[in-house]
């Protein structure tokens, strides 16, 4: 399997499939590249190189203590555009991995990125604070915290439903994708080491990332949900699209926060078009 070794020594698993322009796709905080079972091989099959890595304490990669902040993330994307020499390079940062990626551009700039895709991203800031009066509750990342330390795989697999539907119980309609698709995609969060996800939790929680992201330059897809509850849609979505000045948003009405697989052949297609305009 191919690996690079980041700068301070933590080897990432990558995947390089196709030829052509490169897409870089970044995912949720506790998934692996995995997640990207739909987009990546429709991405490689239609002309354009893509490229997947795991994030540092996740999946096939090294699972170091520390490192989980978005400076250090955000280097990590920078050693692997480096190590395979990326230039014109799209970005898809999918919901965490939206932080990165606006990370990666405020740290590192735009030699090698010409445009930037942010599909359900928690940019540009979640937490409530008294300019952000409408932000999520404090009490919510320590719910995750001892959900994560108890027994995080009950957890993850209460997480299911508003996952996939954007509702907090079953429905009696059932999930809008099959429920193997479903627990094998949940599944893998059990491959992202306890202290790496509690930790990023806490990097996508409490980062303040409004400067930053107006700061975006470089042409800019936001894609999002009205039912996302792992990044509020009033929260995240129109609010990260007014602060870039170049962005246009795509609202997928009644989504949910896992559209990668719920609404995959739309995603596809969107992404494709924004790739290639």
């Amino acid at each position: 399997m191919p690996h690079l070794t980041a700068r301070d020594g933590t080897r990432l698993h990558y995947s390089d499939w196709g030829a052509g322009r490169p897409v870089v796709l970044l995912g949720v905080a506790m998934a692996d590249s995995r997640m990207w079972e739909f987009q990546a091989p429709f991405l490689a099959g239609n002309g354009l190189r893509c490229i997947t890595y795991d994030r540092r304490g996740s999946g096939r990669s090294d699972v170091p203590w520390d490192g989980y902040d978005y400076d250090t993330l955000a280097d990590d994307l920078a050693d692997l555009l480096d190590h395979l020499d990326l230039r014109d390079a799209v970005l898809v940062g999918y919901a965490v991995g939206g932080g990165e990626c606006v990370r990666y551009l405020s740290r590192h700039g735009t030699d090698r990125v010409s445009k930037l895709a942010l599909v359900a991203s928690t940019t540009p800031f979640l937490l409530n604070a008294p300019d952000n009066p409408d932000g999520l509750d404090p009490a919510l990342l320590d719910q995750v915290e001892q959900a994560i330390r108890t027994d995080r795989a009950a957890w993850l697999d209460a997480l299911t439903w508003p996952f996939f539907t954007g509702r907090p119980d079953p429905d009696p309609q059932g999930l809008p994708i099959s429920g193997q698709l479903a627990g094998w995609l949940i599944n893998l969060c059990l491959d992202t080491s306890p202290r790496a996800g509690t930790e990023v939790y806490r990097t996508l929680f409490t980062t303040d990332q409004r400067a930053e992201t107006a700061a975006v330059t470089v042409p800019t897809l936001v894609i999002h949900g009205t039912a996302d509850l792992g990044a509020p849609y009033a929260l995240c979505g129109p609010r990260t699209a007014e602060l870039i000045p170049d962005s246009r948003l795509l609202t997928y009405e009644g989504a949910a926060h896992g559209l990668f697989a719920t609404h995959a052949e739309r995603l596809n297609a969107d992404l494709l078009a924004f790739v290639k305009e």
